[in-house]
This record gives C-alpha cells, sequence and structure tokens, in this order.
C-alpha cells in the first residue's frame, strides 16, 4: 500500500503544496463510541487520485485534460486540481456539478461559467441551464478525469453528472478517467425502495435502491453495462481503482478525512442519516437546513411530539440518540440562503449518532414518519417520489403499513450488480 511518504516527484510537491495550505485543513470527524473501530483497525486507503500521480502521470503527457471535480477531489488537505498543475499537467477546462468546482454554492444553486481565481482555467457549468457538457466544451480537451467523493446515495446528483459526462465523452470521443474513492457507506450496505421509472429524475436517475452500495468506478461499470445511459459507441472510461478499500468498509475505517461532499454534510455522521431523513426535503417540514446539524435536526411548527413518540423514537438504536428540541432555520449564505421556515421556531427532534451499527434509510424513516404523523398543518410535494422512487412511502404516513413491515426486495439488484464490482 502506498503511503503519503513515498519517494516520487508528487510526494516532494505534495509536501511542499501541505505546508503552503496549512491552513486549509480539513475538519475530521470526531470520535465516536458505539459501533466505531479502535485506531488499530483502521486502514489507510489509497484513492484513485494518488495511484493516478504516483503511476500515471505519463498516461497524461501531451494530452489536454479537462477535470470534472469538487472540493472533495483531494490528496490529503490539497486539491487534486492544485496538485496537477503543480506537476505541469495541462489542464485545460474545469467542469462544475452541484455545489460548484471549489463549493462555493449550496443545494440547488445554479452554477454558472466562469473562471476559477486560483488557477485562473476556464470553469463550464454542469449544473444549470446545462448539465451534459456540450461538443463546444469538449473542444478543449482529449481527456476527462472525473473525481468526486460520493455519498453513497441514489439521489445524490453526482451520479447522474457522471453518466451525462460519460454520455457527452463517448459522443465526442474523449476518454474519461474515473478516479475512484470509497461509498462511505459501505460496499455491502444497501437498502431502500428501488426507483420505479416514472419517478426517474435528476436525483433518481437509474434504477438503483436509495442506498447502492457501488463506488463511483463501479456504478460507471454499471451504467454502462446495463445501458443505463444513451450511447452509439462504447465509451471509453477507465476506472484509475484504489487500494486498501473493502465493501465491509464504511468511512470510519479509512483514514481518510472528511470533506463536505456538500455543505450541509459537515461530517459523516450527517451524512450517515441522511440516507434515511432526506425525506424531509419532500415536505413543507424542516430538514434542518439553516441550523448546525441538517439532517439531524427536524420539525415544523405546528409539531407536538408525545412522550410515546419521544420514548418510541429512543428505541430505534443505541447508536441514536432522540431528543426533543426546539430550532429556528436561519439564512446561511453558501450552506442555506433560504431554509424552510426561515426565522419560525420550528418543533421537533435533534438526533445524534453515537456510532454506525443501525440502518440508516429504516432509522431515518423511522424519524420521519413519526414527526410528520405528529405535525398538523404540512404538505408533501412530488419531490417526495423522487427522493424515494416509490409511493409506498404514503402507506407509511396513512398508517397503512408500518416501517419494521417494509421489504425493499433487493435480491435481484444484488445479482445484477456482482459483474461490475471492483473491490472485495
Amino acid at each position: 500500500m502506498l503511503n503519503s511518504f513515498y519517494p516520487t516527484l508528487f510526494s516532494i510537491s505534495l509536501m511542499l503544496m501541505l505546508a503552503a495550505c496549512a491552513d486549509r485543513q480539513t475538519e475530521t470527524e470526531p470520535m465516536m463510541t458505539g459501533s466505531i473501530q479502535p485506531d488499530s483497525e483502521i486502514e489507510q486507503v489509497t484513492v484513485g487520485a494518488e495511484i493516478l500521480i504516483d503511476r500515471h502521470l505519463d498516461d497524461l503527457a501531451d494530452k489536454r485534460v479537462g477535470l470534472v471535480m469538487n472540493p472533495t477531489a483531494r490528496i490529503g488537505d490539497v486539491h487534486v486540481l492544485d496538485s496537477l498543475l503543480a506537476l505541469d499537467v495541462n489542464i485545460r477546462a474545469l467542469f462544475a456539478p452541484e455545489h460548484g468546482f471549489r463549493g462555493e454554492a449550496g443545494a440547488g444553486e445554479l452554477i454558472e461559467d466562469g473562471i476559477d481565481q486560483e488557477s485562473g482555467l476556464p470553469v463550464f457549468s454542469l449544473y444549470g441551464e446545462t448539465r451534459k457538457p456540450t461538443s463546444e466544451m469538449l473542444e478543449h480537451v482529449d481527456l476527462l478525469i472525473f473525481d468526486m467523493q460520493d455519498v453513497g446515495a441514489r439521489f445524490y446528483t453526482y451520479i447522474a453528472t457522471l453518466g451525462l459526462v460519460i454520455e457527452a465523452a463517448a459522443e465526442a470521443g474523449v476518454p474519461v478517467w474515473v478516479l475512484d474513492r470509497p461509498n462511505p457507506i459501505g460496499g455491502n450496505y444497501v437498502s431502500g425502495w428501488m426507483m420505479e421509472d416514472e419517478f426517474q429524475s435528476f436525483v433518481g436517475p437509474y434504477p438503483i435502491p436509495i442506498a447502492h452500495g457501488l463506488t463511483m468506478g463501479e456504478i460507471a461499470k454499471m451504467m454502462i453495462g446495463e445501458r443505463w445511459i444513451e450511447f452509439d459507441e462504447e465509451p471509453e472510461i477507465h476506472v484509475v481503482e484504489m487500494e486498501g478499500w473493502s465493501r465491509d468498509m464504511r468511512w470510519y475505517s479509512t483514514g481518510l478525512n472528511w470533506v463536505p461532499p456538500s455543505p450541509n454534510l459537515p461530517t459523516f455522521s450527517h451524512a450517515f442519516l441522511y440516507l434515511g431523513t432526506v425525506f424531509f426535503e419532500g415536505t413543507t417540514l424542516s430538514e434542518g437546513r439553516g441550523t448546525n446539524d441538517p439532517f439531524l435536526t427536524m420539525g415544523d411548527p405546528t409539531t407536538n411530539l408525545s412522550d410515546a413518540d419521544i420514548e418510541r423514537l429512543r428505541t430505534i438504536s443505541n447508536n441514536i440518540r432522540i431528543e426533543e428540541t426546539e430550532f429556528t432555520p436561519v439564512s446561511i449564505p453558501g450552506v442555506a440562503p433560504t431554509p424552510k421556515h426561515q426565522d419560525e421556531v420550528c418543533y421537533g427532534i435533534k438526533a445524534d449518532v453515537t456510532g454506525f451499527d443501525f440502518d440508516p434509510v429504516l432509522a431515518g424513516l423511522e424519524m420521519f414518519v413519526t414527526v410528520v404523523r405528529a405535525t398538523s398543518d404540512y404538505e408533501t410535494r412530488s419531490f417526495l417520489y423522487r427522493l424515494t422512487g416509490s409511493t409506498e412511502i404514503d402507506e407509511l404516513l396513512n398508517g397503512d403499513k408500518e416501517v419494521a413491515d417494509l421489504n425493499f426486495e433487493l435480491n435481484g439488484y444484488l445479482e445484477q450488480r456482482k459483474p461490475y464490482l471492483l473491490y472485495e
């Protein structure tokens, strides 16, 4: 396994940049209890970006390179763009997904074409009027490199962007290299409804469950192999695989720093429970945007939880502490500029994740159903079905079914994905 001191040109450049960027330290996940493994069991995963720089720089020689990245494309505390520029790779264009290339935009905020202020390179938006690279954009490059840390959820937009990038690159005859990173939730964990065709959207692009258990490299291979994306000529993709990652690993075992994949997922704890508490986004209830703990804080001005509700929620898992709470969402520029119920007092729950030995989709659904049923004045939105991928959520909300009765029937998906798995 590689480490941060192997004697290559990259090591020297990286250490110099680390010294220069000491003020950009990444916040690491706080020490947790419960199911967290002791330090002796933590492995240092070597991400695809490190492998690229250590072994494949010669393949980039004489290539005009485009980067599809966001702030999570890092080696240590250094953005991959900065690493490649320091090594004289001919970067010609940057492509920005949701939240922007450097992470300057909040959820849902449209990105505009522009210039990266740190490098002076042109930035093409993939989250505005255009979500698929145009032929004019791709005239600038001979090769595209895609590197983003995914959350492992079907509704996270980076997998939709990946598919559109591969489609466009295939049309233009441009190879795509996917620099792989861990699925932070783990590669063996799958849960949630399969997406039904009628709910296909940018937050539900492929017929996979809510928690799909794939890395970006694996889902790239699967979207091509299953022809979930459109192409005439077989796309030319190359996955630069990680080293040291196995399917049973969750984020805390990787030895990697957590770089928020979006502004409202500041720690892995937030990202973990997000897989189940995201459903609040499909209603008029607050999912906690505009607070310090989005997706761990949920409620509404008309929520009135009983003592029995709170006690029942406390039985979900020994790894979650639930408290009744009051909170007031406020505008946070770049994070939650216009949160639901801005400046209104809301009542609901606050969840504290103390370990990760539970099913976040089912746990989040229990919280969602309980809080919604205790809210007198609310509406659901069609967006809810784009998140769930199924209308079965209605049976939970109206009391015809309980979360404990759910059977997502995922055996077919587990068999379907086997040919595309790159890691054991």
